[in-house]
């Protein structure tokens, strides 16, 4: 039997990974051998299974025929390097291969490596272990996993352009890589098979959400990817229709799935909003059986705060002052980051902070990092890639990093200063076939980033961050990115020293981002399990870093006064749940956002829920019911 292969992506947030994992048990329970993948960095597939997993093949208790794996980023670079490195080390002396070893130390090896054992999965023979009859993979956001599909033809062109030249890439010396080249060659052909594979979007009813599914499905059409479903997620149920606020968002909802039937006709199955969340194995066989056979949801009850969770949401005081403290410049330049899960808010809460800080008179400059740019949505205003004033709103700029764009300047300006500074020819031809890797755009948009976080024009500056893993991995490029340059140099045979300048201008903007008075990091999550989680995992890498977290910003909380109904009041004693451990998991003051009955649109909008949720904040007390 040949092995089918079914990828999940879409937008974070949209419940991927809760869709993924619910078909993964369900084709294991009709007793096919199914494993689940991931390769988002920021996995969640342990949360939703309650159970390790990690860096292998491993069982999924309670359910047999079902494996899971989430593909470890560092474990997978050494491997990587290690499978490229051995034929050299028989074949060259020490000292060159201590070359090539640091020439793989930079950012686009541990791409290439996770696609790599990513790619294994697709490209599997008798000889590699137990046979499987699905794959499924759980992707990473949207525009991440658009990326990671087009690098195998970015890498074949790498690898064909340094055969011809110095025979070096940053992935590895070419010749031996080619065999990676032929196994990418073939992972893209299964892919474009549609008698093996499916990519199964995943979205909201919302404007956003459609846009970056259409923008993804056609960016797979040109790859030759054209076997394509949805599933529409999170449609609020017709029960709902007696509580004001659901029965808004309901409104909302049917004009978007109607729009998704004209503009996006692929197959497509719809999934209700849910009272409880999405874990453990019995949770998602009910969801299973709900989607696929149309079951009644058995929801699970409410839960009940405990004396200790209830002490916590209680006693968890935040005032506007002290939100306030963490928001608006204090004789110092403020930098804020607003970073998370993929999905939770991210986009909106940096918009309305930034707006925000311009109607209180400060100069802002808003930036997205995001590869899925979604400010001018949420602003209602185009955002181009240089800043420029927001129209209505004299005090805000904004811009989103084009990463294509900031890879043709940077690699324009590293090869123009190597000339200024007379290196000969054969090193520029050098410098040049390295910077047409892959990994240029990501160190590219890195270094746009600095010298935005360097000007001093601005009074406050605004960061609309990637989804939390990929956010890590930018935070930690520059080391790797420094030691590049160090290759570079070494590598071209030339002694002047690395470019001291924009090291010392990193340097700069960590002090910064380490310093509360000038840099607020704030984590976006809305209160359920999974983002919680990730945040804090990502809070503590942060923290190893020196850079402590700030602020929370809770989104989509439901009013306690539209808790109305069964599945409302059901949905809002979940969040007091997580609420409370969102209080004991961080030591930082809490902002809350409501749940619209809309879409968070349009600058009047953002400057109202300013007003409302920084100015005039509650306290957690406040927010319980009666």
């Amino acid at each position: 039997m040949t092995t089918q292969f079914v990828f999940f992506s879409g937008k974070g947030g949209v419940g991927k990974t809760s869709m993924a994992c619910a078909t993964a048990v369900r084709y294991a329970d009709e007793g096919k051998r199914a494993l689940i993948v991931t390769t988002d960095p920021a996995s969640n597939l342990a949360d939703v299974f309650e159970q390790p997993i990690g860096h292998k093949i491993t069982p999924i208790d309670g359910v047999a025929n079902l494996w899971a794996m989430e593909i470890d980023s560092d474990r997978a670079t050494e491997e990587y390097k290690e499978r490229a490195l051995a034929p050299i080390r028989l074949a060259f002396p020490p000292q060159i291969v201590r070359v090539m070893e640091e020439q793989m130390s930079g950012p686009c090896t541990a791409e290439v490596a996770a696609f790599d054992r990513f790619t294994d999965f697709l490209d599997l023979s008798p000889q590699d272990g137990p046979a499987f009859d699905v794959v499924i993979f759980d992707t990473a956001p949207t525009g991440h996993t658009i990326r990671l599909l087009e690098l195998p033809a970015e890498w074949s062109q790498s690898i064909e352009t340094a055969s011809q030249g110095s025979g070096q890439t940053c992935i590895g010396p070419a010749a031996a890589i080619q065999d990676a080249k032929h196994k990418y060659e073939r992972a893209l052909a299964t892919m474009r098979n549609p008698a093996q594979t499916t990519f199964v979007f995943v979205l909201h009813p919302e404007a956003i959400a459609i846009r970056e599914t259409k923008r993804a499905a056609a960016e797979l059409g040109k790859l030759g990817i054209h076997t394509q479903q949805l599933i529409v997620n999170g449609i609020i149920p017709d029960h709902e229709r007696a509580n004001p606020l659901f029965a808004a968002r309901a409104d909302m909802q049917a004009r978007y799935l109607k729009q998704i039937e004209v503009e996006l006709p692929l197959p497509a199955r719809r999934m209700p909003l849910l009272a409880g969340e999405i874990k453990g194995v019995a949770r998602l066989r009910s969801v299973a059986a709900l989607f696929f056979d149309g079951r009644a949801d058995h929801a699970p009850e409410a839960p009940v705060l405990d004396g200790q969770a209830a002490a916590a949401l209680n006693g968890f005081e935040q005032g506007a002052q002290k939100i306030k403290d963490r928001i608006v410049p204090d004789g110092h330049r403020r930098a804020l980051f607003f970073a998370g899960k993929g999905g939770v808010g991210k986009t909106v809460a940096s918009c309305i902070t930034a707006v925000y800080l311009a109607r209180q008179g400060y100069r802002t400059l808003l930036l997205t990092t995001d590869p899925a740019a979604h400010l001018g949505d949420v602003l209602g205003v185009p955002v181009g890639h240089e800043p420029a004033v927001i129209e209505g709103l004299p005090n805000l700029w904004a811009a989103r990093i084009d990463p294509k764009a900031a890879a043709e300047a940077y690699k324009a300006r590293i090869l123009d200063d190597a000339r200024k500074r007379g290196r000969p020819a054969q090193s520029i031809k050098v410098m040049a076939e390295e910077l047409d890797s892959p990994c240029t755009e990501e160190m590219a948009a890195f270094d746009l980033f600095i010298e935005y976080a360097s000007q001093t024009g601005w009074d406050a500056i605004v960061f609309d961050t990637a989804p939390t893993g990929h956010t890590l991995r930018l935070l930690e490029l520059p080391l790797d990115w420094s030691k590049q340059l160090d290759v570079k140099v070494f590598a071209s045979v030339d002694t002047v020293a690395a470019d001291d300048v924009a090291k010392r201008r990193f340097g700069q903007v960590i002090d910064m981002m380490r310093d509360p008075q000038r840099s607020t990091f704030a984590f976006v999550m809305y209160p359920e399990a999974t983002p919680i989680f990730e945040a804090q995992r990502a809070s503590e890498e942060l923290r190893a870093l020196g850079i402590p977290t700030g602020l929370v910003v809770a989104n989509l909380v439901i009013p306690p006064e539209q808790a109305t109904t069964p599945f409302a009041r059901a949905r809002r004693a979940m969040q007091d749940k997580y609420l409370s451990e969102i209080s004991r998991r961080f030591q930082a003051p809490v902002l809350q956002i409501p749940l619209q009955p809309r879409e968070v649109k349009g600058l009047d909008m953002l400057a109202g829920l300013g007003r409302q949720i920084i100015d005039e904040t509650q306290t957690v007390d406040a927010l319980l019911p009666a």
